[in-house]
C-alpha cells in the first residue's frame, strides 16, 4: 500500500491550544513484534476515518526511532513524530519519541521525561490515563504484541471513563505478554486479530454513544423507553439489581454496550439481552464498573496511614480483633492498600500479630506502589508481582451486595470509594445508615473523592473534608436503620409500599437483636454441605480456617489450622452416621507461640434440597501451656 511521504516534526504546523475533543483518539500500544501489528492495523484501516491515532511503542532511548519512514506507506494519513504542544488532529498519526512519556491535554500532545528506571518504564499506561481523562467516551485503546503488562492499568482508566478497550488476539501477537495480561485482568471489551480492529472501530465511531457528548444530551428516547425493560431483566436473571444507581449513569453504559454490538434502537438491544445470556453478563459487568488501583487518590491514603490508622491502633486493646471492612472492593487493590497501612502501623507499633490469602498484579503498580511496599509486601514474577502471604492471611474476599445482605457490625474502619456516586439518594441515605449502625464510636468512614456523608452530617464528623474522611458520632435512634431483607425483589417493594416498609422496620429490630447477640455470645462457625464445602461462616473463623495457597478450595478440611483436620473429619463423620449433634474435644492449635485447646461441634442442619452441617469452634477456657504475658497477646487483624 502506498501513501503520502512521512512528516518530520519540524514540518508539522504548532497549532493553538484547544479546549475539546469531539473526535475519538485511539491510543496504540505495543513493544517486541509491535511494528508488524502496527502495520496490518494500518494496512485494514480505511481513509478518512475521522479519528486520530497516537502509537505508543516501546523504543530504545539511545537510538533515533524510524517508526515515522517505516509506517508512512501503510497509511494515507499523516504520519507525525509527538513534540510537545503538538495539537491532535483528525486523520493523523502521532508516535512518542524516544525516551519520553507522552500525554494529552486539553487537545494537545504533551511531552515529559520518565521518572522511573529504565527496566520499569510504563509509558503507554502513562498516556492512557491522560486519554481517558481528556477524551472520555471517545477515548479507545488498543493493546497489540509486547512483553510485559503496560497498558493493563491504564485500560482501567479507559474503561471507567467510558471508552473502548480492544486487544490483540494472543494467538496471533508475536509477543502475547502484553495481549495476556490486559485479558486476565478483565478489562478486555473486544479481542480481535490486528486486521479486524478498524473495522471495529469504524462502527463503533458511527454510533450516537460516541458522536455526541453525553454529559450534556439526554439519552436517546429509545434508550429510556427500553431502560425499566432491561433493568428488570438484569434482576431477573442475573445476580444484579440496578433499580437503585443512577439512572443517567446506567443509561451512558447501556449506551456503550449498544455501540459495541452496532445497534442503535433501544427495544432492539432488549430484545438482544432476553436472547443472548452473554450479553447480559457483559451488561451487568459493564453497569458494575469494576475500576480500582493501589493507593488511589494518594494523598488521602497518606493521611490515613500517617494519622488514621495510628490512632485505631494505639487505641485497640489485645484482646479485641481490629476489623476494616471494605465494600465494593473490586479486584482487591483497595483492601490490599489499606491492610498494608494496618501491617505497618502494627509493627511499628511493635504488636505480635500473625495474619492469610492470594493475589497476583501485573508489574505496572509499580507506578502506584512505592518501592518500599513492593519489597516488603510482594514477590516478584515474571511481568507481575503477588501479595506476599502475611498480607493475603489478612484479607477474608467475599460477595455481597451492600443493598441486599445484612452488613457487618463493630468495625474499626470503612472503606467505601467511589461506589456512592453511581446510587440514588435514597441509596446513599441506606447505606450510610448502614455504615453508621456498622461502626464503633470513633470508628472512620472513608469515602471517595467525590462522595460526602450527605444529610446525615449528624452521625458522622469530618476528620478530612478534602480527603472525605469522617469519624463516627451519636447513636443510632430506633427505626432508623433499615436492614436489607435479603432479596431483590423485597427490596424494590419496600421503596414504594409504605405498610411493608413498617413491617421491615419492626424486622430490622428483630435482626438487629439476634446480630448482636450471635455477635456476642455465638462460636465461630461454618454451614458446610456434604461435600465437606463452606457455604456461609460467621465469626472468626479465620482462627480454625485459612485460605490455602494455589486454586481456590470451599473444601473446610483442606482449610483446617494444623492440629484441627482429624478431629473435625471425625466429627462430621459421626454427625452423618448419627444424625445428631456431635461435640469432640482434644483438638490443639498453635496460636501466638502457645497450644490452644479447641472443642469442635456439628449439628445437621436440614436444608431445602441437601444434608448440611453446622460446624463451631470454641476455645478451651483453659489454655494447655502457661498463658503469655498480656503484652505477647494476639492481635486478630483477620478483616
Amino acid at each position: 500500500m502506498t501513501g503520502r511521504r512521512a512528516v518530520q516534526p519540524s514540518q508539522a504546523r504548532q497549532l493553538p491550544k484547544r479546549t475539546s475533543m469531539d473526535f475519538p483518539v485511539v491510543a496504540l500500544g505495543a513493544s517486541a513484534g509491535g511494528l508488524d501489528a502496527f502495520k496490518k492495523f494500518f494496512d485494514a484501516l480505511p481513509a478518512n476515518s475521522g479519528m486520530a491515532f497516537v502509537l505508543i511503542q516501546h523504543l530504545d532511548p539511545t537510538h533515533e526511532s524510524l517508526m515515522v519512514d517505516l509506517l508512512a506507506g501503510h497509511t494515507p494519513m499523516k504520519v507525525l513524530q509527538a513534540t510537545d504542544r503538538m495539537q491532535v488532529t483528525r486523520d493523523h498519526v502521532y508516535l512518542i519519541p524516544p525516551g519520553a512519556y507522552l500525554a494529552i491535554s486539553d487537545g494537545i500532545l504533551r511531552l515529559s521525561k520518565p521518572l522511573e528506571r529504565h527496566g520499569a518504564r510504563m509509558p503507554f499506561d502513562f498516556f492512557l490515563r491522560s486519554l481517558a481523562e481528556e477524551c472520555g467516551e471517545r477515548a479507545i485503546c488498543a493493546i497489540l504484541s509486547g512483553t510485559g503488562t503496560d497498558g493493563s492499568l491504564g485500560l482501567k482508566a479507559v474503561k471507567e471513563k467510558g471508552g473502548l478497550v480492544i486487544v490483540q488476539d494472543p494467538e496471533e501477537a508475536a509477543f502475547d505478554g502484553m495481549p495476556r495480561s490486559a485479558i486476565l485482568g478483565g478489562g478486555a471489551d473486544l479481542v480481535l486479530v490486528a486486521a479486524k480492529m478498524p473495522q471495529a472501530l469504524v462502527r463503533y465511531a458511527r454510533q450516537t454513544y460516541v458522536k455526541v457528548d453525553l454529559a450534556n444530551v439526554r439519552p436517546s428516547d429509545t434508550v429510556q423507553e427500553a431502560f425499566a425493560g432491561i433493568i428488570d431483566l438484569l434482576a431477573a436473571k442475573t445476580p444484579h439489581d440496578f433499580s437503585l444507581y443512577k439512572q443517567g449513569t446506567l443509561q451512558r453504559r447501556i449506551a456503550r454496550r449498544m455501540a459495541m454490538a452496532g445497534i442503535e434502537n433501544g427495544a432492539q438491544y432488549l430484545q438482544v439481552l432476553r436472547e443472548a445470556s452473554g450479553e447480559r453478563e457483559l451488561l451487568a459487568k459493564d453497569l458494575l464498573i469494576n475500576v480500582t488501583h493501589f493507593f488511589r487518590d494518594p494523598a488521602a491514603f497518606d493521611l490515613l496511614g500517617e494519622k488514621i490508622i495510628p490512632e485505631l491502633v494505639q487505641r485497640q486493646t489485645l484482646d479485641r480483633p481490629l476489623r476494616v471492612w471494605v465494600p465494593g472492593c473490586s479486584t482487591g487493590e483497595e483492601a490490599y492498600s489499606i491492610t498494608m497501612l494496618f501491617l505497618e502501623q502494627i509493627a511499628a507499633a511493635k504488636r505480635n500479630i500473625k495474619l492469610h490469602r492470594n493475589g497476583i498484579y501485573p508489574e505496572s503498580i509499580e507506578a502506584d506502589v512505592v518501592p518500599t511496599r513492593l519489597a516488603r509486601f510482594f514477590t516478584k514474577g515474571e511481568h507481575s508481582y503477588q501479595v506476599v502471604r502475611e498480607l493475603r492471611e489478612a484479607l477474608v474476599f467475599t460477595n455481597q451486595s451492600l443493598l441486599a445482605d445484612a452488613p457487618f457490625s463493630r468495625l474499626d474502619l470503612i472503606s467505601c470509594r467511589n461506589l456512592l456516586i453511581y446510587l440514588d439518594p435514597e441509596a446513599q441515605r441506606k447505606i450510610l445508615s448502614l455504615f453508621h449502625f456498622a461502626l464503633h464510636t470513633d470508628g472512620v468512614l472513608f469515602l471517595g473523592s467525590s462522595e460526602t456523608v450527605g444529610n446525615v452530617s449528624d452521625r458522622f464528623e469530618p476528620i478530612s473534608k478534602k480527603h472525605r474522611i469522617y469519624r463516627h458520632i451519636g447513636r443510632s435512634r430506633p427505626g432508623e436503620v433499615e436492614f436489607p431483607r435479603g432479596t431483590k425483589v423485597a427490596g424494590r417493594v419496600l421503596a414504594n409500599n409504605p405498610t411493608q416498609q413498617a413491617t421491615s422496620r419492626r424486622l430490622g429490630f428483630g435482626e438487629l437483636s439476634q446480630r448482636a447477640l450471635l455477635d456476642a455470645y455465638a462460636p465461630a462457625s461454618v454451614l458446610i454441605n456434604t461435600k465437606h464445602e463452606g457455604l456461609y461462616h460467621f465469626g472468626v473463623v479465620d482462627r480454625y480456617l485459612r485460605v490455602v495457597s494455589g486454586e481456590g478450595t470451599r473444601n473446610v478440611l483442606a482449610m483446617a489450622r494444623d492440629g484441627l483436620r482429624a478431629k473435625m473429619r471425625s466429627a462430621i463423620q459421626r454427625a452423618k452416621q448419627d444424625r445428631a449433634r456431635v461435640t469432640v474435644t482434644g483438638a490443639q492449635l498453635e496460636r501466638n507461640e502457645r497450644s490452644v485447646g479447641v472443642s469442635i461441634t456439628v449439628l445437621p442442619v436440614a436444608g431445602d434440597s441437601e444434608e448440611l452441617f453446622l460446624v463451631s469452634f470454641v476455645d478451651d477456657p483453659t489454655p494447655l501451656s502457661s498463658r503469655v504475658t498480656s503484652g505477647e497477646s494476639e492481635v486478630d487483624a483477620s478483616r
